[in-house]
């Protein structure tokens, strides 16, 4: 039974009319989802409904979240399509057998992750890091849409060159497919902001209104294909249409293997990882909340890893928990993961019997809903948050979003996560070091420059807030330098180290040093607030042993000792 998921053995047959629902309701939403983000991945339409079926199934076993609904999403297909375009045709058998090996790559590197309980590494990608990720990669997506929308054909190695391409390329835009993508995109706009409007004014419950808007992209896909079955506008008119899909269940097998392949994908894959779990972390979290319901990060890695490796044995492309479709799934009803292979038994069904109904739909609707859905992801309210209160965070997403747009999705992140560690190294590099006074009648001390404080003769204060290793230590020694130059009468420093939580072998040494050169010029050293951990490997050391009466468990004991020490004798 321990192999069996805690839900599951948990189950309440009351949550089964809630699963069953939701799991209908996202297969509606997921049929144009996996069609629409395999054509934006490069790949025939069949691709994305094999990758809705067993990851789904894998998702509900390992992973740890009720509500997330995994499977094709806008972003993965993008960067699945920027990794594979340098090294095969888009469309392609090979290019097919790569996108498949990418994910098998991206579940191996997950679940590989989950087992090592490295789900910490997600942390080096801040908030503004990926929502400049996302924010680039949806204007890259919407502009390499437009094609479809107007029915032409262009390429361009970057958004630029896309743009000269589609501006060259105006005289042959194809009037039926641009009536047919641009009115999709209308009516999915005015659904968004209004339908659930309507719908409500004429007594539809909030509730089923709300999940009728967000099933619009559905109707839409149905009418325009029947539209153009109905006109044959494929022929008369020259929309392009997905075509033949293939009938019947995806057959499993293991990805080709090749090391010049492995090698060229390990990047891409690590970065789809990585991307792949913030994001749906992220989501996984806000619903979880709502319920007070927990999410484990590890768990996660290994859901999401089997998921992968299941589209990969099942000749899909990399997955991974989608935004739009989860908040579906949970308030459609959705109590556990079983709305999750519910959907997965649907979305086989489809496959098995329905996808002749496929033939007819045109590219600029696909188009259209893509286009659509990833608008939504450009986040301006946490630029405009992070330029009020963080410039530097500010600058992080947006070099992200450029670079994603300007270089490509690899480079974009890249640069993103560059910028963000460099501006943690640089501003712990240079810590904010103040000197303290007390705080008048109290034992509170406070910063000088901003509180009236009280000081004492012979003494100044420091305290560091920040751990000091090599990249700051002489920092810290050069402000000491300047604030005991300024005053001849200093007898005694003190370092109060409240905020200091390492201190490795190079500040140790500048410490030594910095110690060494007060005592001779009379002035001695002092520490106050040493944290245990900090003390337990100083106190062994040369300076520890030099400083063994002159460490104070608090800063008001250090004034008190500094206070006495300049007293003179009665």
């Amino acid at each position: 039974m321990r192999f069996v998921p805690a839900w599951l053995r948990q189950y309440q047959t009351g949550w089964l009319g809630g699963d069953l629902a939701a799991g209908l309701i996202v297969t509606v939403m997921l049929i144009p989802q996996s069609l629409a983000y395999a054509l934006l991945a490069g790949l025939p339409p069949e691709m994305g409904l094999y990758a809705s079926i067993l990851p789904m199934v894998a998702y509900a076993v390992f992973g740890s979240s009720m509500t997330l609904a995994v499977g094709p999403v806008a972003v993965a297909s993008l960067m699945t399509a920027s990794a594979l375009q340098p090294l095969a045709a888009a469309g392609s058998p090979e290019y097919q057998a790569l996108a498949v090996l990418l994910a098998g790559l991206s579940g191996v590197m997950l679940l590989g992750f989950g087992v090592l309980r490295l789900g910490f590494l997600a942390h080096f990608l801040s908030h503004p890091v990926i929502s400049g990720f996302i924010t680039g990669s949806a204007l890259l997506i919407a502009v390499g849409q437009l094609k479809h929308l107007l029915g032409v054909k262009v390429s361009g190695e970057n958004v630029l060159a896309t743009l000269h391409g589609l501006w060259l390329a105006l005289p042959q835009t194809n009037p039926a497919a641009l009536a047919l993508g641009g009115g999709s995109v209308l009516f999915l706009y005015g659904a968004r902001k209004y339908l659930a409007r309507l719908l409500g004014r004429v007594g539809v419950p909030a509730k089923a209104a709300d999940m009728a808007a967000k099933l619009a992209p559905m109707l839409a896909v149905i009418a325009s294909t029947a539209v153009v079955a109905g006109g044959r506008l494929d022929l008369s008119h020259g929309v392009s249409v997905v075509g033949h899909v293939p009938q019947g269940l995806p057959h499993l097998g293991v990805p080709d293997l090749s090391l010049g392949a492995v090698g060229s994908l390990l990047l891409p894959a690590l970065l789809i990882s990585l991307v792949g779990f913030v994001e749906s972390v992220s989501v996984a979290q806000s619903l979880a909340l709502k319920r007070q319901q927990r999410i484990q990060p590890n768990r996660e890695l290994l859901g999401l890893g089997s998921a992968n490796l299941a589209s990969a044995l099942s000749g899909g492309f990399p997955v991974t928990g989608g935004f739009a479709r989860s908040v579906v799934n949970f308030a459609a009803g959705a109590h556990t993961p079983l709305a999750g292979v519910f959907s997965a038994v649907m979305m086989a069904g489809v496959i098995a019997a329905l996808t002749g109904w496929f033939h007819y739909l045109p590219h600029a609707v696909l188009a259209a809903t893509i286009v659509v859905a990833v608008t939504s992801l450009i986040d301006l309210d946490t630029l405009r948050e992070a330029w009020h209160y963080d410039k530097a965070d500010a600058v992080s997403l947006l070099a992200t979003a450029a670079g994603v747009v300007a270089l490509g999705v690899e480079a974009g992140i890249l640069i993103g996560v560059a910028l963000s560690l460099g501006t943690l190294v640089w501003r712990s590099s240079h810590p904010h070091i103040a000197v303290i006074g007390r705080v008048p009648h109290t034992e509170h001390f406070r910063n000088v420059d901003r509180h009236r404080v009280e000081t004492t003769p012979g003494l100044v204060a420091v305290r560091v807030d920040e751990s000091l290793y090599f990249a700051n230590a002489s920092v810290l020694q050069d402000r000491v330098e300047a604030l005991v130059n300024a005053d001849p009468d200093t007898r005694h420093l003190l370092l109060v180290c409240s905020a200091v939580n390492q201190i490795d072998t190079t500040a140790l040494g500048v410490l030594s040093e910095l110690e060494r050169g007060l005592a001779q010029r009379g002035i001695g050293l002092l520490l106050a607030e040493v944290k245990g951990p900090v003390m337990d490997r100083l106190r062994d050391t040369d300076l520890g042993q030099r400083l063994h009466d002159r460490v104070f468990l608090s800063t008001h004991d250090a004034f008190t000792f500094a206070q006495q020490a300049a007293t003179p004798a009665a």
